[in-house]
């Protein structure tokens, strides 16, 4: 039976039906057309590097000057490699330069303090045989007068 706008509730049906038939064709384009268009452009692209590649070589010309600016770059990477390597030979001397002023130094200093405890060691012995001898000569001498006074008496 007929609805009040003059169609049929089949119709109806058939109706919503062919939007999603058309969305789903829809859908199996868009994935065909992006197998196909993936590939190409891959192709294209490396097309494209490629000749910005070889384009510098393609003429005399631009290759001597494709070449000249190569050796331009290779001077200027050897220039900076050249001044890191003096730059970093300059501060390896100044650091060496340092630590051997340091160690010497430090050796000078060791050196004073040994001799200063070696001549205080030197006076204190020095001293101590001054003193021994000085008693050992003063007990010698009241032997000496020891002696001679019971030779005196003996006499």
């Amino acid at each position: 039976m007929p609805s009040a706008n003059g169609t049929t509730p089949s119709s109806k049906a058939k109706k919503a039906k062919a939007p999603a038939k058309a969305a789903d064709k829809n859908q199996a384009r868009v994935v065909a057309e992006t197998a196909v268009d993936i590939p190409v452009g891959a192709v294209l692209s490396i097309t494209d590097r490629v000749t910005e590649l070889v384009e510098p070589f393609t003429g005399r010309g631009s290759a001597e000057k494709q070449i000249e600016a190569y050796r331009g770059r290779l001077r200027r990477t050897i220039k900076r490699t050249e001044r890191r390597g003096t730059t970093a030979r300059r501060k390896a001397t100044a650091e060496a330069r340092k630590t051997r002023n340091r160690v010497e130094r430090e050796a000078r200093k060791r050196q004073r303090t040994v001799e200063t405890t070696l001549k205080r060691n030197r006076n204190e012995v020095e001293k101590r045989v001054r003193k021994a001898i000085e008693e050992q000569g003063t007990r010698a001498q009241g032997l000496v007068d020891q002696v001679t006074e019971q030779l005196s008496s003996l006499r």
